[in-house]
């Protein structure tokens, strides 16, 4: 046998015991037997390099150094799920999928939602090439190197897999080894950590690829994204996962009614404890992938999935003092200090005490004892007062009336639940918060920038709007505490490559009330350009889709101020990007403007999604469900026939892709 051929077996056999170890958790051989043929390949590979393969097994051991993980677009978006917490959620949920599938036969697989830290992993033809985090769902971070460590993910897949595709899933630390971690560290006189899921997050942006392949790490599949899979339903596709070689819990079940899917979640939350993992919920999929295109998605998440989540875990400690803060719009938030007390994991010192009208419904007051519970076990949340520890000289909270870092009276206006400092322009925890959110990941994600930099400069008077960091100098940055000279030519730098960030990110960076990332979207493309934006009148913004009458006055007031105004006209004067670019504008018409079209079934040459994209493209609205206001119905193949019937009773035109195509053209 050549050197070559012994590489070659080496390789395959370990990965065949790696897998049957770490995947299917039954191993054939012992651990030294292991240890001693991985030891074997890495002694040839040392002496032949020129048989290097970037899936060898001895990846697996580390020791590559990331000193900065790239930020990288995701190809397929990452969506968070929407929650739900009963029975009815779940039914509502049911309802609105079968208002927009028709009477189409539902199905749905339930599988269960694990906690740890969301990754997306990139095969081509059969090996991992990316692996990159959650981080906004748009983009995430580079953690190729150090994915490559965990045993469980496959290097090289086998079987009928497609040439491209991603795989989502999470990155979890088992109890078992998350306690043996633990007791390691207290052995050394070191800290625990303080839960399962922190600790397997915080493992993937170390630098040092060889520490993260010390720790237990394990990765949990569930999902698969990509043209031409040859996947049909989400119950196939995880059996197609464990047969190309990834870790697939085999806990899934197929449901044909709400009940099914209650009787599964309701089990779990009980026998959830017995898990070598843990987990906070029930995810419920459409099964049918046909369907869930057919579903889409809202701005936030896909229509065919939902997150049953488990009952929050709650604890009782004392509230020692309320707080206000002051967000950018002006907003007040009132914060609970209570007592530290450790609540599913964490420990918890703050929690949101949302308006007056919440205080005054519970009569929090500091000094009471307070129930404590995580609102979708992310942020802590008062939900109760136990009033047999109330203080005897408790006296009721009185809501303050003027704002605590500028002294401006507050005004609360009919119908809002919030109270608001007014003083826009000169609070600075206002101007602070506004210049944060422009430099932040989602508008102008400005390198080298962060918020303590920004409340830094302020203070130090070198910026009083966003406008100013576009002419702030290494020179007067460097004198500046922790500021050396790198760091300073790195924020002017970030700063200057910022003028390429598109103008939807822009308009959402200007801090305009109400106008969200999706909100930016819309208006970006409805009036291509700010100086079209900023004459619009109220009828014009509202005749864009999804826009209310709020949206529309705020945005109309943002544009009437005059330092506002200055404002743009100083970023636009440094050459930020104040229109759509002429990619985005290729191919875009008005032609279907003022129509709605519902697009149902299976196509010939084009996706579903490229038929909602070109619809769009040519200012026509894409609608989820057949109503008298739908304009056509694009029908392809596989279509339900309840579809077509409320169409015929509509009087809705049915066309085909190549009618479509024609009107279009």
């Amino acid at each position: 046998m050549s050197v070559k051929e012994k590489i070659e077996a080496l390789r395959q056999q370990l990965r065949e015991h790696n897998h049957n170890y770490y995947v299917l958790d039954t191993p054939t051989i012992s651990d030294y037997e292991f240890d001693m043929m991985l030891k074997e390949l890495q002694e040839l590979e040392a002496k032949h390099p020129e048989f290097h393969d970037p899936t060898s097994p001895t990846l697996r051991v580390g020791g590559g150094i990331t000193k900065s993980f790239n930020t990288i677009a995701h190809e397929h978006r990452m969506y968070s799920l929407e929650n739900s917490y009963s029975k009815e959620d779940l039914e509502d949920w049911e309802k609105r999928i079968q208002r927009i599938l028709g009477d189409a036969m539902v199905e749905f697989t339930c599988e269960l939602k694990y906690d740890g830290a969301s990754i997306s992993l990139t095969y081509e033809k059969g090996q991992l090439v990316k692996a990159v985090t959650r981080g906004d769902g748009f983009q995430g971070d580079d953690v190729t190197t150090n994915i490559k460590t965990i045993r469980s993910v496959p290097l090289q897949l086998t079987g009928d897999y497609p040439p491209k595709f991603d795989i989502r899933g999470e990155i979890i630390l088992p109890l078992d080894g998350f306690a043996k971690m633990n007791e390691e560290r207290i052995t050394a006189g070191e800290d625990p950590y303080m839960n399962p899921r922190n600790t397997a997050s915080g493992s993937l942006k170390l630098q040092d690829s060889a520490i993260v392949a010390q720790r237990p790490l394990d990765c949990l599949l569930y999902g698969i994204v990509g043209p031409n899979t040859g996947i049909t339903s989400q119950y196939q596709m995880l059996q197609k996962a464990r047969d190309w070689g990834f870790k697939v819990p085999t806990i899934a079940k197929l449901c044909k009614t709400t009940d099914e899917v209650m009787s599964f979640v309701d089990y779990w939350d009980v026998h959830r404890h017995q898990l070598p993992y843990e987990t906070d919920g029930v995810v419920i999929k459409v099964n049918s992938i046909q369907h869930q295109e057919e579903l889409g998605y809202t701005a936030k998440s896909p229509r065919w999935a939902m997150a049953y989540k488990f009952k929050a875990e709650q604890v009782s400690t004392v509230l020692n003092e309320i707080t206000y803060q002051v967000g950018r719009t002006g907003a007040i938030t009132p914060v609970a200090n209570l007592e530290p007390v450790l609540l599913a994991g964490t420990r918890v010192k703050r929690a949101s005490l949302h308006n007056a009208d919440q205080i005054e419904k519970l009569d929090i007051r500091e000094g009471d004892t307070v129930f404590v519970e995580k609102g979708g076990e992310i942020i802590p949340k008062i939900i109760g007062v136990d009033f047999s520890k109330r203080p005897t000289d408790s006296k009721p909270t009185q809501y303050i009336t003027h704002c605590p870092e500028c002294g401006t009276a507050l005004v609360r206006t009919e119908g809002d639940a919030k109270h608001y400092c007014t003083n826009f322009y000169g609070c600075p925890t206002q101007i602070t918060g506004r210049i944060q959110h422009f430099i932040s990941r989602k508008a102008m994600d400005i390198e080298g920038l962060g918020a303590e930099t920004v409340e830094l400069l302020f203070k130090e008077g070198l910026i009083r709007n966003y406008a100013d960091l576009y002419i702030l100098t290494t020179e007067q940055i460097m004198p500046l505490e922790r500021m050396a000279e790198k760091s300073a030519e790195n924020l002017v730098k970030g700063v200057a490559e910022s003028v390429k960030i598109p103008f939807e990110r822009v308009l959402f960076a200007l801090g305009i009330r109400f106008v969200g990332e999706t909100v930016a979207k819309k208006l970006a493309k409805a009036f291509k350009n700010i100086d079209a934006l900023m004459v619009a009148s109220m009828d014009e913004l509202m005749a864009v889709d999804e826009i209310g009458e709020r949206i529309a006055q705020s945005v109309v007031e943002f544009f009437q101020n005059e330092r506002n105004l200055e404002n743009i006209a100083r970023l636009k004067s440094y050459g930020l990007q104040f229109e759509l670019s002429k990619d985005k504008l290729l191919n875009q018409t008005e032609i279907l403007k003022g129509k709605t079209f519902v697009v149902s079934g299976v196509f010939e040459t084009v996706s579903r999604d490229e038929l909602k994209k070109l619809i769009e493209d040519n200012g026509g609205k894409v609608g989820s469900s057949i109503s008298s206001k739908t304009s056509f119905l694009v029908a392809g193949d596989k279509m339900g026939p309840s579809k077509r019937t409320k169409a015929e009773s509509l009087g809705v035109p049915i066309i085909s892709e190549f009618d479509f195509k024609a009107m279009i053209q």
